[in-house]
């Protein structure tokens, strides 16, 4: 009597998915012949990877044997799979020894291994691809439809992105290398420089890979310290900068740009006004800023799923250096949440997780509770960070923009803002002095003083 297994007489199209009888089988059997192996294997391989049920099975029992600290052979493994109700459904103690009998050698268990992870990532993309033919077959809104088919195609990519574990040793290489290259270059330091120079003493550049939040109270100048910063990046230094700006449309922001650029005040341009003078000025920044690579995005209500897919977009095809969200509280979670301060941590995590997939500094605005208002000293702290006290702790840096002169009428102070570094996970903390020029929202550095930085 032939034993009957549904996946192997399933209809011809279901035969069609890609998998590999022969490599499925040579993973169980390498880990039967040496169960060591089960440790280099687990690190990429899950039960779900497996397309045979019954070596879905096998594995699911390794797995459970593992968990219990129980050894891995073919008596324990019997027993387990008899416990499950599953070892009659393989084919008995009899199919496990086959097993054993066809691998040549466990030393090619990681290829055999990489085989039925590649099968499984194919299997996975047929069926994002048919859950999009679904979705564009129904009737439901374009845009609910689009972040669907993004989610199942980001479910499929994500498992990619994920990291394995290193040996130090490899680290170490790596780490003397980007050493003894700054060495050679010189440089004071490494990432996009803001223009600052004190904050740039401070952080030395904004990193790959960092989340940078820049706190502040409504009208204390976050977002013209943000695209002070973006012009820097893109224009001085050539570098590629995503603008994303939840609060305001692409045309104020480039009128921003410019009136930051040219100092022709932004009622000026904004009411077409200019002086004679002006026009040349005007031209020239259109020009100038033409030949950057600073894209620029105002969808509201941004989700962190929208947010990705827009930047892996850019990164693919332009390799981004700096992404800039202005600002965090006016983003909204990929699932409806009725707990804000959930949401927000949802989405601080998110943009922790795009540093780290893109290599490039995330840079965001946040806004801050109303707590700082009511206390005597208004200097903001880590404490008054609005929504989530998960954005102190997944960001890298946290700066806090507060200008005295908001509350302190004093004529001499009236143009200073303070910059304050009040979490900074890889270097030291610290409070620089910049200039505010109101009428063109622009940041400018104020004298430079000998930087010391708090303990």
């Amino acid at each position: 009597m032939t034993d009957f297994y549904p996946e192997e007489s399933a209809a011809p199209a279901a035969q069609g998915r890609p998998h590999s009888k022969e490599a499925e089988e040579a993973v169980v059997g390498a880990v039967l012949i040496n169960p060591e192996v089960y440790y280099d294997l687990a690190a990429f391989l899950s039960a779900d990877d497996f397309y045979i049920q019954r070596n879905r099975w096998v594995w699911e029992a390794f797995t459970r044997l593992h968990e219990t600290r129980a050894p891995i052979d073919l008596l324990t493994l019997s027993d387990d799979l008899q416990n499950a109700g599953f070892l009659a459904e393989i084919g008995g103690a009899a199919y496990l020894t086959s097993l054993i009998n066809q691998v040549p050698t466990s030393l090619n268990a990681e290829a055999y291994g990489r085989i039925v992870e590649e099968n499984a990532m194919r299997r996975k993309m047929l069926d994002a691809a048919s859950q999009i033919a679904t979705l564009a077959w129904k009737g439901d809104a374009i845009d609910n439809v689009v972040g669907e088919a993004e989610k199942a195609v980001f479910g499929v990519s994500e498992r990619r992105a994920k990291g394995e574990v290193e040996p130090i040793r490899n680290v170490l290489s790596e780490y003397y290398d980007q050493v003894v290259e700054l060495a050679k270059i010189g440089a004071d330091f490494q990432g996009v420089p803001t223009g600052f120079v004190d904050l740039d003493k401070i952080l030395r550049g904004l990193h790959p890979s960092d989340l940078l939040i820049v706190a502040g109270r409504p009208g204390q100048g976050k977002t013209g310290f943000l695209l002070s910063i973006a012009r820097e990046a893109g224009l001085t230094n050539k570098k590629h900068v995503a603008i994303f700006s939840l609060e305001m449309s692409n045309e104020q922001v480039v009128q921003r740009l410019i009136a930051q650029q040219t100092g022709i005040s932004s009622q000026n341009l904004s009411s077409g006004k200019l002086e004679e003078n002006e026009w040349e000025l005007f031209a020239h920044a259109i020009e100038v800023f033409n030949d950057t690579k600073i894209f620029l995005d105002d969808t509201p209500a941004l989700t962190p799923l929208q947010l990705r897919t827009k930047c892996r977009r850019l990164h693919l095809e332009y390799k981004l250096d700096l992404v800039i969200i202005d600002y965090l509280q006016l983003m909204t979670g990929d699932t409806r949440n009725d707990n804000r301060a959930q949401e927000v941590s949802q989405i601080s995590r998110n943009l922790k997780v795009l540093a780290r997939e893109l290599n490039v500094p995330v840079l965001a605005a946040a806004q801050l509770s109303r707590a700082v208002e009511q206390r005597s000293d208004k200097r903001p702290i880590l404490s008054d960070l609005r929504e989530s006290g998960s954005l102190e702790q997944d960001a890298d840096i946290v700066m806090f923009i507060h200008r005295p002169d908001e509350y302190e009428k004093d004529g001499d102070k009236a143009n200073i803002t303070k910059v304050s570094v009040a979490k900074h996970r890889n270097g030291p903390t610290g409070e620089i002095d910049l200039i505010f020029r109101g009428s063109l929202t622009r940041f400018d550095n104020a004298v430079t003083k000998a930087f010391r930085p708090n303990e």
